[in-house]
């Protein structure tokens, strides 16, 4: 039987890969950073964990034992806490390549269309790199340059395309001259079957895209029909400035460990045309890549899709907010501590308990409205948040139950204050 290793085996693409050539009856193992992430994609697969970008020769050799196939699938948008462009794109490719001569192991790439040495992106100046060294193997290998990706499932730049196609009454006109052109998974992981079988000739380097280039907006609007959601009545535009903020924000925060597609090289990307041509993959023997219609009518949408498309946007607003809520009531409550303390002794509580309620608490808020900006921690500051206000509501019931009645109603806000950080713990995992 046929052993393949897929890098990135737990990425949106290398998942979908991972399961196909499985269904095509190759054994596979998926490689990747993160026992986590792997259990939730395939927790009854073989995986091999280790970080790619700092692999020797010698960890290639042994990852190598017995396969026979190997696809590339992983990749990265820019330098960030969690990723290093050079490290996953190039140096690991250049690693393996050198690992696998002389050993007849078929090589798979999949880059991206537009990859280029003199690209004006990291990313893509990157990707070139790679695929060189992917060309410089003795051995056999094959080269895919796939457009924008659409799948069930939705990941980076995908779902930020369906956040925005899903907006109420409004569609975001974003870089509207730019073209692009898309791919289906289903015919990406096609592709990777054909070559792993042999069937593309060594030595292809190909684009896998549709034949008809479209525009942002037009896209957003396929997706909103597809989703089942009316027409948009309102169009805005989104002006170059505000867009370029946007990005520069993004890149500070993925140094904290988000990874959103609004980063500025995804702008940078979207800025320009996704375009290949499909005549390399057709003379190779390769099947059509199917239209975005026909696409979207493969993958029917369910209520989870709406669900998803709508709650996505509203992720980045509900961390804002927490962050905002505990700090400031963190920060308030440690400012006027003698007043916060006042509450508690004017109802009995002992000078030195209100004093120690008054400082912990206040600590505890700051300390969770800072932890929920890092994405490692994000998750247990929600968690933490959760437990501490329902703590407050119990022990404010005990010390203090008058303000039940209270026409402000100080402790039914606490019940919103429990159920948010639920919520967007829930919303937290992206694979």
């Amino acid at each position: 039987m046929t052993k393949a290793l897929i890098l990135g085996g737990y990425g949106l693409i290398g998942a979908a890969c991972l399961r196909a050539l499985r269904d095509a009856g190759v054994q596979v193992v998926g490689l990747g950073r993160s026992a986590t992430a792997a259990a939730r994609v395939d927790p009854d697969g073989d995986w091999l964990f280790a970080d790619m970008a700092r692999m020797t020769v010698a960890d290639w050799q042994d990852a190598l034992a017995g396969v026979d196939v190997v696809v590339n699938a992983a990749g990265a948008l820019q330098d960030s806490g969690r990723d290093d462009l050079a490290g996953v794109h190039s140096t690991a490719p250049e690693r393996l390549v050198t690992a696998l001569e002389g050993s007849g192991v078929r090589v798979i790439q999949i880059s991206a269309v537009g990859v280029s040495a003199q690209a004006d992106t990291a990313f893509y100046r990157t990707k070139a790199r790679g695929d060189a060294a992917v060309r410089g193997y003795d051995g056999p290998w094959v080269i895919l340059h796939p457009g924008l990706v659409l799948a069930s499932a939705a990941y980076g730049g995908t779902a930020l395309l369906r956040a925005a196609a899903a907006l109420p009454g409004i569609v975001p006109q974003v870089y509207p001259r730019t073209r692009i052109q898309t791919v289906a998974m289903a015919d990406l992981t096609q592709a990777v079957i054909l070559c792993a079988q042999g069937a593309i000739p060594s030595g292809t380097e190909a684009d896998l895209v549709e034949p008809e280039a479209h525009s942002l907006p037009r896209i957003t609007r396929h997706l909103r029909r597809w989703l089942g959601l009316p027409p948009a009545r309102l169009s805005v535009p989104m002006p170059a400035p505000l867009l370029s903020l946007i990005g520069r924000g993004a890149d500070a925060l993925a140094w904290l460990g988000w990874r959103s597609p609004l980063r500025s090289t995804a702008l940078r990307v979207l800025a320009t045309d996704v375009t290949g041509d499909p005549g390399p993959w057709a003379a190779a023997g390769g099947p059509p890549c199917r239209s975005l219609a026909d696409t979207l009518r493969s993958l029917p949408a369910t209520v989870q899709d709406r669900w998803f498309a709508r709650l996505w946007p509203l992720l980045p607003l509900s961390i804002a907010v927490l962050s905002l809520f505990w700090l400031t009531s963190g920060a308030v409550g440690l400012w006027q501590w003698a007043a916060a303390a006042e509450v508690l002794t004017a109802r009995g509580t002992s000078p030195g308990v209100a004093l120690a309620a008054v400082v912990g608490g206040g600590l505890a808020d700051v300390a969770l409205g800072l932890a929920i900006l890092w994405r490692r921690w994000a998750r247990a500051a929600c968690v933490g948040m959760a437990i501490l206000a329902t703590a407050y509501l119990l022990g404010g019931t005990i010390l203090t139950p008058d303000l039940w009645s209270d026409p402000l109603g100080p402790f039914t806000k606490i019940l919103p204050a429990i159920l948010l950080p639920l919520m967007t713990a829930a919303m937290l995992e992206d694979r």
